[in-house]
């Protein structure tokens, strides 16, 4: 898997630069969007969840909507990662005829380039999350740099969902239907407008089988709570994630030789 990132790694930042120069080419306020589109986003989803339904996180008796939308940011930047590359993985292959009728392009490094998208944008994300935390608490705690480290698992766990996802949506083509039904899903069932606590206590379990329900915990903890992760949770999220990164790749290769042919 990551002989091939390895080899082609000036492609692949080639193509995800142009993926979000393209993406915003010939609007007026261009690559700005990448940052005014979450923000007007936060500012709904602050308002309906903190204004109307009084959701609050439990951080202090003295929490303001200010700190909710911080909390709630942090959750947003993992599920848009996730989301964004799992919704543009059906199309991914279908999208680019051309790359598959050419032998010699390697067809594997196409979710690589739907990441390297989607983390420009949690870049472009992180940043108003981190002034926002300097504005409102005065401090970004000393565990932040644990921040990657809490992130590697879930880029290696999309990266598995993009490839089995982008070579199954050659043949399946209503999978690309489906997939923003899944990541809708994730995003209501996880602990992105609410904290788990909020739930009683027999259904918190079911909650941990959604997939961005520990590092979305394990995000707010290192960025704003100032707690180190939880090393044993990271290995073994590591060690699934890897798994079924693998099975999605070795699906892609199994599957490839097809393409031209559907296509």
């Amino acid at each position: 898997m990551f002989t091939s990132l390895w080899r082609h790694r000036d492609l692949v930042w080639q193509l995800a630069r142009r993926d979000v120069i393209g993406r915003y080419r010939g609007s007026i306020m261009g690559l700005a969007w990448s940052l005014v589109n979450p923000i007007l986003m936060l500012i709904v989803y602050t308002f309906v969840f903190s204004g109307v339904f009084k959701a609050r996180w439990g951080v202090g008796s003295d929490e303001s909507k200010a700190d909710f939308a911080i909390v709630l940011f942090a959750g947003m930047i993992i599920h848009g990662i996730f989301a964004e590359c799992v919704n543009r993985a059906p199309t991914l292959i279908l999208s680019n005829p051309n790359y598959v009728k050419k032998v010699i392009f390697p067809l594997e490094i196409l979710p690589w380039t739907a990441l390297g998208s989607a983390l420009f944008h949690a870049f472009v994300s992180l940043l108003v999350l981190v002034v926002a935390q300097l504005i409102v608490a005065h401090q970004l705690p000393w565990t932040c740099i644990f921040f990657p480290l809490i992130l590697l698992p879930l880029l290696i766990l999309t990266m598995g969902f993009a490839w089995f996802i982008s070579a199954l949506g050659v043949y399946v083509r209503d999978i690309a239907q489906t997939t923003g039904i899944f990541t809708t899903v994730l995003l209501f069932l996880g602990p992105i407008f609410y904290p788990v606590s909020a739930l009683p206590e027999a259904y918190r379990p079911w909650l941990m089988l959604n997939p961005l329900t520990f590092i979305v915990e394990q995000t707010r903890a290192v960025l704003l709570w100032g707690h180190l992760p939880d090393w044993s949770g990271l290995a073994i999220y590591m060690l699934v994630a890897s798994g079924l990164a693998w099975g999605g790749f070795y699906w892609f290769q199994r599957t490839r030789k097809g393409f031209a042919d559907v296509l």
